[in-house]
């Protein structure tokens, strides 16, 4: 299922005051556009070696073309550090995402490698040790490779997910760890691939959107931060 350095690093971050407490919880509307020029707390390796492509941000290319950031992340394949497409959010989107009444999360995806992907989320309440609840996506968003940028929705409601350790329903009410990976099937870790991939626009929603309206709401995104860079 997964090794115990992950709640040794989560307890290591604990201590260094990285928030990680689940009571201010992700509202709806929460956005990761990436155009702060940084990778908004998403993260790999918290411990052992070093990843040695982590995430970046590409400051153009993005879903709006020119000038439009997105969080560029990359997979090695093989063994060791950065073998597998997964990345980690240890601060924004912790909480309780049932009181929150969050019960999806959209984004823009782009596969730039060329291996196919299936994307799922994978929720986590590590603290001072091991998660004792963890729950991924129960299906995946299949990602082509060479295929454009697309906009993608991932339930997360209490019937959306597997649990792989306790519960859905606890890991939901207390989150304190988001993941994006790469996985086949529904399971953790996943498995090694050589892969690169393009995320923009993560987006807290309050119901599952039809997929005309999923589009409405990346063209909606798009044309905001177009306005807002020829306003600059």
């Amino acid at each position: 299922m997964g090794r115990s350095w992950l709640g040794i690093g989560v307890f290591v971050l604990w201590i260094a005051g990285w928030p990680l407490s689940g009571h201010a919880a992700p509202l709806v509307g929460t956005v990761d556009t990436f155009e702060d020029g940084t990778t908004q707390g998403w993260l790999v390796a918290l411990l052992g070696a070093p990843h040695p492509a982590p995430p970046v941000n590409v400051p153009t290319g993005g879903p709006a073309g020119a000038d439009d950031n997105f969080l560029l992340l990359t997979a090695i394949g093989g063994a060791g550090a950065g073998s597998r497409l997964s990345v980690l959010n240890l601060a924004q989107w912790a909480g309780d995402y049932l009181s929150a009444g969050i019960t999806g999360i959209a984004m823009d995806v782009r596969n730039l490698g060329g291996s196919d992907l299936s994307l799922r989320l994978l929720f986590e309440n590590p603290r001072v040790g091991p998660p004792t609840d963890m729950a991924i996506s129960a299906d995946a968003v299949f990602v082509p490779a060479g295929g454009d940028w697309t906009p993608v929705f991932f339930p997360i409601g209490l019937g959306a997910l597997t649990a792989l350790r306790g519960s859905v329903a606890t890991v939901l009410g207390d989150t304190t760890a988001i993941r994006i990976v790469h996985n086949p099937v529904a399971g953790f870790p996943p498995p090694p691939v050589a892969a690169q991939l393009g995320v923009d626009n993560i987006t807290a929603v309050a119901r599952v959107p039809e997929p005309s309206v999923l589009w409405l709401l990346a063209a909606g995104v798009t044309a905001l931060r177009t306005r807002s860079r020829l306003s600059r």
